[in-house]
């Protein structure tokens, strides 16, 4: 037993529990909290961003490219509502995040007297944002709600976890019992009858197909295992990019998987919402699902599965594989089939969106197979999700369905500081880099090596094309002015340069990652093709 305070235990709780870097920025209801980090800086370092945005948004990089818990702490009330957004992302795309912020004075809370960065009720905000959340109260409850926060954080769907603590609570010192292990997740059993159905069910199939999403990130050997067994074409949804290699025989595409749809028997569904097949492709009657999904709520949130199964993908893949093959799978020839099909779909989008694939395939041929991509609400990330070859497990991070612009710079700083030896790059468009542009300052003081692309246009393109095409031309507030890009990042000290074409574009990023440090390309572009007759393809079977 120690005698601490209730910051001192918070940080010493961080430690236990695996976290080495804190995303920040400092305030006066937290500073008892920054005077205790001061004396473990040797075990997790701060990095302090320009903007509360930036520090979630870094939270949350650092939590996709590594799957692991990560943290931020901020001020209360305008500063962690500013990190809402991240907040509601990370929920969205299933990272493991903990906010952490301060409160007002601990007898004010709820009394709305005004004082300064008081909210009528933070508590609740955070509680609807994240799986849960609850309120340091004393040192002696530090220990145990910040493990509480780990082991939520690790256990079943991982989503963003919250604290906080008032102000004067912070210094309030007493004595503390400290954990002499870190949190742990929670078992998760593999239900092996419900896997032999799902085995028999699938054994049976004439034409079985596979879609992944994010919860099958880290089971990418297991997935094969079963695809390989059956010959099913795997149909990979933007979260689960990078399950496989793109370049497997039977990987495929959603916009391929969409054809492979209309004829499949059986669909094993793994760590996916399902959400494009089940509202847009369409579910007819004959079709059997077979769900695998750490949380038991998604399996039958639109339709009831022929099979639900709630479990860890990789140990419940991992058993059906062997289930499979004592009940003597057979290969199903499908292979030529997936070829045809993935030909034909990587045409079309060639086809349709040849621009933006000059520009991606620039992209791809600079990063290295290990390389990690941060799309963006851009006329790039857009194609990305269609037709980006994505080789290995969170090297392609999107926002997934929050469709969260501006979201793209400050996350892949993020992933950089998680990864320091793995390339990273950045694609945004000129509207959404300027969200978080002034952590250029943030890249520059901690030598954080991302390669930012900048397709500029002058304009929220997506927004002034749908202008152009649906209202008769009457295009309002989508026209941006810009910097000159190249002297705003050389004005932070990062080198910079404009990339007039795909090859200069490559050219470029292949420089960025040999220096090393922070790097601005700007890329200058015209109006783009339109994605969305690819994306939002529509197939009703019923």
């Amino acid at each position: 037993m120690k005698t601490l305070t209730t910051a001192q235990t918070v940080v010493s709780m961080l430690e236990l529990n695996g976290i080495n870097t804190l995303f920040c920025l400092p305030g006066v209801q937290n500073d008892p909290f920054f005077d205790a980090l001061y004396d473990r800086t040797n075990a997790i370092r701060p990095i302090h961003a320009r903007h509360e945005q930036a520090c979630a948004y870094m939270a949350l990089g650092y939590a996709m490219a590594t799957g692991g818990p990560s943290a931020y702490v901020v001020v209360p009330g305008p500063g962690f509502l500013n990190t809402t957004a991240a907040l509601s992302t990370a929920y969205a795309v299933n990272a493991p995040v903990l906010a952490l912020t301060g409160q007002i004075q601990q007898s004010m809370i709820g009394r709305n007297v005004g004082l300064l960065h008081e909210l009528p009720d933070q508590l609740a905000i955070m509680r609807g944002l994240t799986k849960w959340a609850d309120r340091i109260n004393s040192p002696g409850e530090a220990p145990g709600l910040v493990n509480e926060a780990f082991r939520r954080l690790q256990s079943g769907r991982r989503r963003p976890v919250a604290l906080e603590c008032a102000m004067d609570t912070w210094a309030r010192k007493a004595p503390v019992v400290l954990p002499q292990v870190p949190a742990k997740a929670d078992p998760c059993p593999v239900d092996e009858e419900a896997v032999e159905r799902a085995a028999k069910l699938l054994a049976s199939a004439e034409r079985p197909m596979i879609v992944v999403g994010g919860g099958a990130q880290d089971a990418g050997h297991e997935v094969l295992q079963v695809a390989e067994r059956l010959e099913a074409p795997v149909v990979i949804s933007r979260m689960g990019q990078g399950v496989i290699d793109g370049r497997h025989r039977l990987s495929v595409t959603a916009l391929g998987g969409y054809q492979f749809w209309s004829e499949a028997d059986v669909v094993l569904a793994v760590g996916t919402r399902l959400q494009q097949q089940q509202m847009s492709w369409g579910l007819p009657a004959g079709l059997k699902v077979i769900r695998i999904d750490i949380d038991g709520e998604e399996l039958d949130r639109q339709r009831k599965p022929e099979i639900g199964i709630i479990g860890d993908a990789a140990a419940t893949l991992k058993l059906l594989a062997e289930r499979l093959g004592k009940h003597n799978a057979k290969l199903n020839g499908r292979a030529e089939a997936v070829a045809k099909v993935k030909d034909a779909a990587v045409k079309r989008v060639r086809e349709t969106l040849a621009p933006q694939l000059s520009y991606l395939d620039a992209i791809r041929s600079a990063l290295p197979e290990n390389g990690i991509l941060v799309d963006e609400l851009t006329q790039m990330g857009y194609a990305a999700r269609l037709a980006y070859p994505t080789y290995r497990p969170r090297t392609f991070l999107s926002p997934g369905y929050q469709g969260t612009l501006g979201w793209g710079y400050a996350t892949s700083l993020g992933a950089k500081v998680a990864k320091p030896d793995t390339p990273v790059v950045s694609i945004s468009g000129d509207g959404g880099f300027l969200f978080t542009a002034m952590e250029m300052s943030t890249a520059a003081q901690n030598n954080i090596g991302v390669v930012a692309v900048v397709f500029s246009d002058g304009a929220f393109g997506n927004v002034k094309r749908i202008q152009q095409q649906a209202f008769n031309n009457r295009t309002i507030a989508s026209d941006l002015h810009n910097p000159d890009f190249v002297k705003l990042g050389e004005s932070f000290g990062i080198a910079s340069e404009r990339a007039n074409s795909p090859a200069e574009l490559g050219k470029a990023i292949s420089r960025g990652l040999a220096r090393g440090g922070p790097m601005l390309i700007d890329c200058p572009v015209g109006p783009m093709p339109d994605p969305w007759s690819l994306i939002f393809q529509q197939q009703r079977r019923n």
